[in-house]
């Protein structure tokens, strides 16, 4: 089925969310790409380029053995030609078609970049499963495996695919030339893959003596420097623009407009670091995934200017400071993260192996970079990536950056600017309330309806869970599903979403949400409690508070105003079963081969049903990640409200 972002309708509904100065920049963005349809940018030619960005002596050397492991692992996998991308198992990346998509079999189009209808999937295919390959992340993997056992069988095949995906686009054509996001990755893998394969004898003859290389580098910076994500999309993918460029304008500076493009592009990342992200450190997307992708870039971003001996505004080292700090605060017992906001499994800089925990790697390189505190939780897992970023990246420290530095004394448990709280309890549990913006920027693109959602966790299993994302493009209902209020832990009016959607990653009214009190000073009871305006005249009060004795959390849900019907919905987590009675259910888990359970007494005032795995419409699902989802139950109680009503729930757990 066809995303429908392409009618009169979506581009009048994109548009009033613009302003004049985003307006006249697409519309100049719209010449360019018509006047390089008859006269496009010609490379200049390029002589005497040497790459010197290469890793310090000891860098590989100390990669620890089990990382190791696990990265060759994954190599000989690619070797074989397997691979997954977004659910999809592939056994054809011996040998890679770049234009096909395994999943719907269809074979995106050629012709000129711009006239390719990306976003349709009946044309296309799904142009996520096309451009994930492209972005050259399982090639640093080959690449990385090379460097670590110095088998010319890695660093041959990766030879091999760069060499076949130049020939198969050349600059401007098809689809790969169509999103700043794809060839801002993509440069920072090729830095990359040049720099990993610096002992092979044939990495020059790839990259700086190969003129085809040459002018592919060009035009991917010419390209960004021409298109960058603006205004109301300047989000993440400007973050992966800037960083890719940047990266390649200090790693391949071989070409007349090298410095300038180096410095605009640090000059914007800079901005758009501190733009996209709180001042609490946490990202304003309010999409964890992406706060992971930024941090992810921005720390590869220094790294290239630290071996290039660029210097970089203090604040650029202050924000990933900050971020890593909040990403430290909000994990749970096992290094989860919440579950917030679309998540599709996007990476800055991929050189590790399957099984390899990405927020214990994001953890360990900024205790290598800028030092953990004493509150952080412990990281025992080894990754390849930290020790080769560590190896770049000059350690932190404030003195003589002219920025205040003050880092928390102890856990952070409430972000006010991203009204985010995160209660803990005994035996690890963990409750997350959203009671923050309802996105970033105008179209908050990558926002979900869920404010005073709630996330709870035991022992880092998902009991009270977010269902995730699935999609994002060719699947309009699923789209809807994952994204919507009925799609989290929250209550939903008159079967309508909190915020009003015009598109898959357009929302044309936001609800506004306000933390209005927040109390953790007590070990045995913390309390958080919010409100939002999305039901107008209706407002929506919730109040949660977790009690340590008794481990137990209560949610109170206040409704006042007009009579209005009322879904209130609870997701469990994949692992929990139910067994549902009039308004309780007994909930049971494993974790570690140990039984687990909870009693979840749900309001008497609402009538209880539970749902798993229903696709018409979808109710009961669970995405553990892009392109994939399983059943779940999910519990939801109808009924009606008038005036000033209040339902409670109590989630109590026992045993251990």
């Amino acid at each position: 089925m066809t995303v429908n972002s392409g009618s009169a309708g979506w581009y009048l509904r994109r548009l009033s969310r613009m302003g004049p100065r985003e307006v006249g920049g697409r519309v100049g963005d719209a010449v360019r790409r018509r006047r390089w349809r008859s006269a496009r940018p010609v490379a200049p030619s390029v002589t005497g380029a040497r790459f010197t960005a290469v890793l310090p002596a000891g860098a590989v050397a100390a990669v620890p053995p089990d990382a190791a492991k696990r990265l060759v692992a994954e190599a000989d996998r690619l070797m074989a030609g397997r691979a997954e991308f977004f659910g999809v198992l592939r056994d054809d990346l011996a040998d890679p078609d770049w234009w096909h998509d395994p999943k719907t079999g269809r074979r995106a189009p050629e012709g000129y970049a711009f006239d390719v209808p990306y976003r349709d999937e009946d044309v296309t295919g799904d142009i996520k499963q096309i451009w994930e390959p492209s972005r050259h992340q399982y090639l640093t993997v080959l690449a990385a495996a090379y460097a670590v056992t110095g088998d010319e069988r890695y660093a041959e095949r990766v030879a091999g695919h760069l060499r076949s995906w130049w020939a198969s686009n050349p600059p401007l054509r098809g689809v790969h030339w169509v999103s700043g996001i794809e060839l801002g990755i993509r440069l920072l893998s090729w830095v990359w893959v040049r720099r990993l394969l610096d002992g092979w004898p044939g990495a020059a003859a790839l990259f700086e003596d190969n003129p085809v290389a040459l002018k592919q580098i060009w035009h991917h910076q010419r390209w960004l420097a021409a298109f960058p994500s603006r205004g109301s999309s300047a989000n993440n993918h400007v973050v992966a623009e800037t960083a890719g460029q940047f990266a390649a304008a200090c790693a391949f500076g071989w070409f007349p407009s090298s410095a300038r493009w180096r410095d605009d592009a640090l000059r914007s990342l800079e901005r758009q670091l501190r733009a996209n992200t709180f001042l609490s450190g946490l990202n304003r997307e309010l999409a964890t995934e992406y706060h992971g992708l930024v941090l992810e870039l921005g720390l590869a971003a220094v790294a290239e200017a630290d071996a290039a001996g660029v210097a970089v505004p203090p604040t650029v080292r202050l924000v990933l400071l900050r971020m890593t700090d909040a990403l430290a605060a909000v994990v749970d017992d096992r290094l989860r993260p919440p579950r917030q906001g679309d998540a599709d499994d996007g990476h800055g800089l991929v050189v590790d192996g399957a099984g390899t925990d990405r927020w214990a790697s994001l953890l360990a390189t900024g205790d290598a970079v800028f030092g953990s505190l004493p509150w952080w939780p412990a990281v025992t897992g080894t990754d390849v990536r930290t020790p080769l970023l560590a190896a770049l990246i000059r350690p932190y420290a404030k003195e003589g950056t002219g920025q205040a530095v003050s880092r928390p004394a102890s856990r952070p448990a409430h972000f006010s600017d991203a009204g985010l709280t995160v209660l803990r309890g005994p035996a690890g549990i963990w409750c997350r309330c959203d009671g923050g913006p309802h996105g970033f920027l105008s179209i908050a693109a990558h926002a979900h309806a869920d404010a005073l959602s709630v996330e709870v966790r035991h022992d880092g299993v998902d009991v009270l869970a977010d269902p995730g994302t699935f999609c994002y493009h060719g699947q309009p209902a699923w789209r809807r599903y994952f994204r919507s209020t009925l799609g989290h832990n929250t209550l939903e009016l008159d079967g309508a979403d909190q915020s009003v959607s015009g598109g898959p990653f357009l929302w044309t009214r936001h609800a506004r949400s306000r933390v209005l009190s927040v109390d953790v000073s007590d070990e045995g009871v913390s309390r958080w409690c919010a409100e939002h305006d999305g039901y107008g005249p209706s407002v929506h009060r919730r109040r949660v508070e977790l009690t340590a004795a008794s481990r137990e959390v209560r949610v109170v849900d206040e409704v006042r105003g007009p009579r209005r019907a009322v879904r209130l919905s609870y997701h469990l987590g994949p692992a929990v079963a139910a067994d549902l009675v009039d308004d309780r259910a007994v909930l049971t888990w494993t974790r570690d081969g140990e039984e687990r359970s909870a009693v979840l007494d749900l309001p008497g005032e609402l009538s209880w049903r539970a749902h798993r795995g229903e696709t018409n419409p979808p109710l009961g699902w669970y995405s553990p990640g892009f392109g994939r989802k399983e059943p779940a139950t999910t519990l939801v109680g109808t009924g009606f409200t008038d005036g000033a009503r209040e339902f409670t729930t109590v989630l109590g757990f026992r045993g251990r």
